[in-house]
């Protein structure tokens, strides 16, 4: 999975995100990797994803916050899944928070 940092353009939809994959990430959009993207405001990401048929566009916008975002000096960033869903529900994937467990049963 890989984040484009910076913005992009909201508006762009398969074509338009693909290209960027490919010129500016300089990744395969076909080869079955995910590739999320946020626009300027950062209240919404796109996730492009070919799955060997075809490409798949999910987006989603936060009621409220922003999507936290490495800067765009960071590069390219991969991320794990779970990462991923950390920063889909809007908590910090960079830092997530671990629960308390107990030390010992009984």
């Amino acid at each position: 999975m890989w984040l484009a940092t910076g913005h992009t353009d909201m508006r762009k939809g398969f074509a338009g995100l693909a290209l960027q994959v490919q010129e500016v990430l300089r990744r395969d959009p076909h080869g079955g990797h995910l590739f999320v993207f946020r626009g300027r405001r950062g209240d919404l990401v796109k996730v492009i994803w070919h799955d060997g048929q075809g490409a798949c566009l999910f987006s989603k916008r936060l009621e409220r916050g922003r999507f936290l975002w490495p800067s765009p000096a960071a590069g390219v960033v991969t991320i794990t899944p779970a990462q991923l869903g950390y920063l889909l529900e809007g908590i910090d994937w960079r830092h997530p928070q671990k629960t308390w467990r107990p030390g010992a049963s009984g």
